[in-house]
């Protein structure tokens, strides 16, 4: 199968710990996550979100490292766990 593209909109809230990332939304393009994200960084209880992208081949679940989009509000600095 050939590499696949995906786009996430990931909001982030904050617990006792800190920053804590919340359900992801699946999106489209990158344009679609970018606006998405922006919508979830203003939801109430969400202190900020993250667009990214991940490609890869869903069939082996190997994946390259995740693409930021672009983030809005207070989102943890080191995404690599995304």
């Amino acid at each position: 199968m050939a590499d696949v593209t995906y786009y996430v909109a990931l909001p982030f809230a904050l617990d006792d710990d800190g920053p804590v990332a919340r359900e992801g939304t699946e999106c489209t393009s990158a344009h679609a996550a970018i606006m998405r994200a922006e919508v979830l960084s203003r939801a109430e209880g969400h202190i900020g979100a993250v667009a990214f992208s991940r490609s890869g081949d869903p069939m082996l679940g190997e994946f390259s490292d995740a693409v930021l989009l672009r983030a809005f509000g207070d989102v943890p600095s080191d995404l690599s766990g995304l």
